[in-house]
């Protein structure tokens, strides 16, 4: 190959790398991977039981925590 057709072809790769980056720094600014509704809308649709059962399940962790705790 011909260096103009690599020097082409490295020019093409930085400019659509920093358009990549340049719109990835955007989306990051904007909130575009941010949920803030997303534990608001799980919540929505759960039942008593679904809440008791989670309440439980914390339960029992924390006692697990204080049961194997370790001092060093």
């Amino acid at each position: 190959m011909s260096s103009w057709v690599i020097g082409m072809m490295l020019g093409v790769s930085v400019f659509l790398g920093s358009i990549a980056v340049v719109a990835l720094m955007w989306a990051i600014k904007k909130g575009q991977f941010d949920d803030e509704e997303k534990f608001l809308n799980a919540v929505k649709f759960d039942t008593v039981e679904d809440l008791n059962d989670a309440a439980n399940l914390e339960r029992k962790k924390e006692k697990l925590k204080k049961k194997e705790y370790r001092p060093e």
